[in-house]
């Protein structure tokens, strides 16, 4: 489980959207997420199902690796999937206990939300995935440099969001360390029910906090040790600039966009495409 999360790591390959700006990704990234929740038919999201595809192809990310973080969420899926099905009220009733209920509608809805929950995770490890820390980084200051005016240290947030992506695969691969030198102590992680299974968490998690403050530690006298004072007289030796290939990716959201508004009008005026 621990390896199968994929959020916050880099798959370096050379490939034309690891090659695109980080400010386009990003942005595509928030427009992709908008529409997610714009789309309310199932002819939207085979669409965007089919995007994804094709920008996964040439992202050169193997799907496998792709779907990889989404057996970490199962349990979210599993949890909204029972919520939609049996919460929602609708006019044809194919089950009824209690307040439970199980119908049409909601069986529609639940599976509309598994979709989302799946094309949401997928969708945003692909900026992840695609771009480099240091990247992603210069592109969320970019992005909040306007706000600096109001006093939003722009700077400082992005390199607190960047470096919490970045330490995510390292906590990771420390709790995976720490639960196999359980384990090979003798501690049993998969056997007993939920609350068992919740105490036997208890001897993972003091050492991965201890682990986690010392390496925060270290961060910190590193970055003192090379004089960094944040955003005051800071230079940069990598500038971001705009290319055509960049400018090709906005037009093709823009076309994205226009297609995903398109749809959900269509399903408003036809309904059979639910």
């Amino acid at each position: 489980m621990i390896r199968d999360i994929t959020i916050g790591q880099f798959y370096p390959v050379d490939s034309p959207i690891h090659r695109l700006d980080a400010r386009v990704k990003l942005t595509m990234t928030f427009i992709y997420i908008i529409t997610l929740f714009m789309i309310n038919s199932f002819v939207g999201y085979l669409f965007v199902i089919a995007a994804l595809m094709a920008e996964i192809q040439v992202s050169k990310v193997p799907l496998k690796f792709m779907l990889k973080g989404i057996r970490s969420i199962m349990i979210i899926i599993f949890f909204t999937a029972f919520i939609n099905l049996f919460m929602t009220r609708g006019e044809h009733i194919l089950w009824q206990w209690g307040f439970l209920s199980l119908t049409v509608e909601g069986i529609m809805l639940a599976i509309k939300m598994c979709i989302r929950l799946v094309l949401l995770i997928v969708g945003s490890s692909v900026l992840t995935l695609t771009t480099t820390p240091i990247q992603l980084t210069d592109g969320i200051e970019y992005m909040l440099r306007p706000f600096k005016k109001i006093g939003v240290p722009a700077h400082e947030i992005a390199m607190m969001m960047t470096i919490a992506l970045r330490f995510i695969p390292t906590l990771l691969d420390e709790t995976d360390k720490i639960m196999k030198a359980q384990q090979a102590r003798g501690a049993d992680f998969d056997t007993g029910n939920l609350m068992q299974k919740a105490k036997s968490l208890i001897p993972i998690l003091v050492p991965l906090f201890i682990s986690a403050f010392r390496r925060a530690e270290e961060l910190a006298m590193a970055m003192e040790a090379r004089c960094y004072h944040g955003d005051e007289n800071r230079t940069r030796m990598n500038r971001m600039y705009m290319q055509k290939r960049d400018y090709h990716a906005f037009v093709l959201g823009l076309i994205y966009i226009v297609a995903i508004i398109g749809l959900r009008y269509a399903s408003n005026i036809f309904p059979f495409l639910i």
